[in-house]
């Protein structure tokens, strides 16, 4: 326990260190960790900025706001339509370099004109291990990590964020809709809306760590294993919703959740 707030006290260290900061806030786990803590060093001097896109679900933006608002910190809700980036559409194996990259030049941009000498974003040392190529541009941009800076990871940040009675300490992992696509599938605004209502669906029968993967007309579905049988409870409604939604059949994935597993046809293979 000691360890990890020495980490605390050196994350406050490196957030004073900055004197002002535009905060990339997604209201996720480690989002809204580093905002409560910018907020509490560097007070007025800190601005959250949220990218609102259609690759961004409703309910993610509404929870981003309600908490700037609950905690009276100031928000900016840019508009960054990663569908209009050239090369986005057709979803290489590098999409989420051009995604950030055209994201925190804009954040960039919104630092500059509030007077803010820094941009900073929420990527922890559990972050490192995966394909990223999203770090690349965060790198180039000169872009903060703080977070990975002084070594906390993601169960450090969830341990932290339910000492600070955080909403978000227990809140499952989420990432881009975009993410849920196989490289070289076409993204399109209706399928990302077709996902956000299939993984809404499945949240709202109470599942939690949901991702609804696309492969054509097929949706996988991966949850956690010991949800599979309240999954299958519902499996039928499930099956008829998601045709609604645009899908023509719908599996479950037998392994279950694990995060980047679109990345399992371009990273050399394990044994696990």
């Amino acid at each position: 326990m000691d360890k990890l707030h020495q980490k605390l006290d050196a994350l406050k260290s490196e957030l004073a260190s900055y004197g002002g900061a535009a905060i990339a806030f997604s209201g996720g786990v480690d989002s809204t960790f580093l905002l409560r803590i910018a907020h509490e060093v560097l007070g007025e001097r800190v601005l959250a900025v949220t990218a609102s896109s259609c690759s961004f679900p409703k309910r993610e933006l509404n929870e981003a706001q309600r908490f700037c608002q609950d905690n009276h910190i100031a928000h900016i809700v840019c508009t960054s339509e990663e569908l209009n980036i050239p090369g986005f559409r057709s979803n290489p194996t590098n999409r989420c370099y051009l995604c950030k990259r055209e994201l925190f030049q804009k954040i960039w941009e919104i630092a500059k004109q509030h007077d803010l000498p820094t941009v900073a974003e929420g990527s922890n040392t559990d972050d490192i291990g995966d394909y990223r190529p999203g770090l690349t541009a965060i790198k180039e941009l000169e872009v903060k990590s703080p977070l990975r800076a002084v070594g906390l990871s993601k169960a450090d940040i969830r341990q932290l964020s339910q000492e600070l009675n955080l909403p978000t300490w227990a809140k499952p992992s989420f990432a881009c809709l975009a993410s849920r696509f196989p490289y070289g599938e076409t993204i399109t605004p209706e399928k990302l809306n077709a996902i956000e209502q299939a993984e809404q669906l499945l949240l709202d029968l109470g599942l939690h760590q949901v991702r609804v993967r696309i492969h054509g007309s097929l949706a996988r579905i991966e949850i956690a294993p010991e949800e599979f049988p309240l999954l299958l409870e519902h499996r039928l409604e499930i099956y008829d919703s998601f045709k609604e939604y645009g899908f023509s059949y719908t599996a479950l994935d037998l392994r279950g959740y694990r995060t980047g597993s679109m990345n399992e046809t371009i990273l050399p293979k394990s044994n696990s």
